[in-house]
């Protein structure tokens, strides 16, 4: 069974489907190789359902009751949920699929499906999903650290990572090197980089809107 090196619960595959025989056998193949699966007869369920914020991804039927499985596509995406999704369908066409691989998603497969092949884009679904929660975990954590700079060791900081010499941050900043070096030094234990290339490396995982330049 895939585990997330970050999550306490194991990841969890959101089965949302109409048809009570497919939520059934999709489930039970997930639960024999040791992957948990939950069932929904429809994309409100889902909505409704606490489950979305588990790690895992989404076994999404398109044309469904109600608004169908692109409509939720959308949905999460505006709503700013990049779950996984792999689209099984008995009715898909060329544009549907274009649509739908466009917006994000990890497959578009046809029913019926081969089991292998469904397991395999479940398994590249959950594994993007561990990436990302990884990924946005220690962006969160570059974040938080970078607040904690002063505006002046904000603007070193920038400075460093955009390769300027100590001299030419002295002379930018109109201050001494001699500053440069100790605000240099307190962005460096406070970004917890041990080396230059560390530092630079926190400064390209922190959102664009957050790099702007520190007001003097």
């Amino acid at each position: 069974m895939i585990r997330p090196a970050c999550e306490e619960q194991p990841p969890l595959v959101l089965v949302v489907d109409d048809d009570e025989d497919v939520r059934t056998a999709i489930s039970e193949l997930m639960l024999s190789v040791g992957i948990e699966a939950e069932c929904c007869a429809s994309t409100r369920d889902l909505i409704e359902s606490p489950l979305l914020d588990r790690a895992g991804c989404l076994v999404l039927d398109v044309r469904m009751p109600g608004a169908s499985g692109l409509d939720l596509q959308q949905h999460l995406a505006s709503a700013g949920i990049s779950k996984p999704i792999v689209f099984l369908t008995g009715h898909g066409d060329i544009p549907m699929s274009v649509q739908a691989m466009k917006a994000g998603a990890v497959d578009f497969l046809t029913k019926p499906v081969r089991d292998q092949t469904l397991l395999d884009a479940v398994t590249a679904g959950i594994e993007r999903d561990i990436a990302e929660r990884a990924n946005a975990q220690i962006v969160h954590e570059q974040v938080e650290r970078y607040a904690t700079l002063t505006p002046r060791e904000s603007q070193v900081m920038r400075e460093v990572a955009l390769g300027r010499l100590n001299k030419q941050i002295a002379y930018d900043l109109g201050i001494t090197e001699i500053t440069v070096k100790l605000h240099r030094s307190n962005v460096m234990r406070k970004m917890q980089a041990a080396s230059v290339g560390e530092l630079i490396r926190a400064w390209e995982k922190l959102p664009a809107e957050v790099r702007e330049p520190a007001p003097a």
